[in-house]
């Protein structure tokens, strides 16, 4: 069940607020939504990328000059 929605008092630039509200015309929703949405998508994405550091956390690590010398052997550099 979704929580009652907060205000909150938010400072865009002029460009980006023309761009939202042009973005909210065009698909019928309102600037709100179109923040919401977009703010919980860059959690999201945060989400998972903390997520995939802690799964690689106990992974050695490998200096920038191993992985140089890796990829010449290799041919593929």
């Amino acid at each position: 069940m979704p929580s009652e929605p907060k205000r909150a008092t938010i400072y865009l630039e002029a460009g980006l607020h023309k761009a939202l509200r042009v973005k909210a015309a065009e698909t019928d929703r309102s600037i709100s939504a179109i923040v919401n949405h977009a703010v919980r998508r860059s959690l999201a994405e945060d989400e998972d990328d903390l997520t995939a550091f802690r799964k690689r956390a106990k992974e050695p690590n490998v200096s920038f000059e191993s992985v140089l010398k890796d990829l010449k052997r290799r041919g593929l550099l």
